[in-house]
């Protein structure tokens, strides 16, 4: 992988850059959509591409392991030809996962066992087999297996946590860099920082995460519940440190507005499943603002979804109509939503990229943030 840094903005942290990988480039700042077990929920893989234009989707590695299971992907030669996406994948580890389940799972030095939502049966994550479950998978970018904390959460419990994290992280670099990737293209591991909204602890980890010298950087542990201006402050501690010259991944963040602010504090790649599961539930991010689509004021709206997008279907559609759709629980509704609201996500990543670029972003941004917060 080789991350090249294009522009920096002059009045915020914000940058725009490549990133080269075996299934093509990733221009950043990015979105990657949320592909849980295979699929962005509602949309297929030519929606993505041609619609949405997403240069890259996301993989679970706690869920793809459970179903369809390692040895139908390993025969499939991997995600990629499993899915038939043939741009770049990036997975999780199934820290965060494992760590929801809070009261099926144990944490330990030497890993974390869970019982499986499925079924219930008893597994073990370590550092070593989740690494070697995401050489089965075939991501381009894998990341290392870590303990997400909850928030709030008690200051010696995030130290010894962290602590935890690092070392794990020695054991995933030592069992990557000792393992080949199975399908002939190359593989890249991101460590994570860690350290909940501690300060001392961000800048700890982040020093040490720094130190390993990998070829891209994650930052964990927040879009957890605690306050955005808490999430703002950890993330720029942390890219204080992170050295500028690698590609910062914000994960499961999150609003467009958090979006916005992070990009201005210096991140480079975000997920979150936000766009697509608010969307089946009726919510719809636009240009102007929020909408709750089953709001009665759109009952007999019959205007475009949004005037502005180029996407074909919120041209063809009305508000009205996607009101009957989502209320009326049709499965259209939700794909319709979901294509809305990945597509808006991808433009809004794109433009603040273009702004970036021609050096407006950060007026751009903070006129933005206003709109896209209020509700109509």
């Amino acid at each position: 992988m080789k991350f090249t840094l294009q522009a920096q903005d002059k009045n915020s942290r914000a940058r725009a850059g490549e990133i080269e990988t075996a299934h093509g480039t990733i221009k950043t700042p990015i979105f990657m959509p949320v592909g849980t077990a295979g699929t962005v929920k509602a949309v297929h893989q030519h929606e993505l591409v041609n619609d949405i234009q997403a240069q890259i989707i996301l993989g679970n590695t706690y869920h793809l392991y459970l179903r369809p299971g390692l040895e139908v992907l390993n025969k499939a030669g991997g995600l990629h030809k499993f899915i038939n996406w043939d741009r770049p994948i990036l997975t999780d580890s199934g820290g965060y996962q494992v760590y929801s389940l809070t009261e099926v799972r144990k944490i330990k030095e030497e890993g974390v066992t869970f019982r499986s939502h499925i079924d219930g049966s008893k597994h073990l994550f370590t550092p070593e087999n989740v690494m070697d479950t995401q050489r089965v998978i075939g991501a381009d970018i894998i990341m290392a297996f870590d303990e997400c904390t909850p928030y709030p959460c008690d200051y010696r419990y995030a130290r010894r946590s962290l602590d935890m994290t690092h070392r794990w992280l020695k054991r995933c670099c030592d069992r990557f860099d000792s393992t080949e990737p199975l399908y002939g293209y190359e593989q890249t591991l991101f460590p994570i920082v860690q350290g909940s909204v501690y300060k001392d602890l961000r800048e700890k980890s982040a020093e040490v995460i720094a130190s390993f010298e990998r070829e891209g950087n994650a930052i964990g542990g927040l879009s957890v519940g605690e306050p955005a201006e808490e999430m703002y402050a950890m993330t720029e501690v942390v890219t204080n440190i992170l050295p500028k010259e690698k590609p910062r991944y914000l994960m499961g963040v999150g609003t467009p507005v958090n979006i916005l602010e992070n990009i201005a504090l210096g991140i480079d790649m975000f997920d979150c499943v936000m766009p697509t599961r608010n969307a089946r539930n009726g919510m719809l991010f636009t240009r102007e603002g929020i909408i709750n689509i089953k709001n009665e004021k759109w009952k007999d709206d019959f205007t475009p979804i949004e005037a502005e997008s180029d996407l074909l279907v919120d041209q063809i559609h009305t508000k009205a109509y996607l009101r009957h759709l989502i209320r009326s629980q049709e499965i259209l509704g939700a794909q319709i939503a979901s294509l809305h609201n990945l597509h808006f996500y991808l433009w809004l990543v794109n433009e603040a990229r273009e702004r970036i670029l021609d050096g407006t972003f950060y007026e751009w941004k903070n006129k933005m943030v206003v709109k896209l917060g209020q509700r109509l």
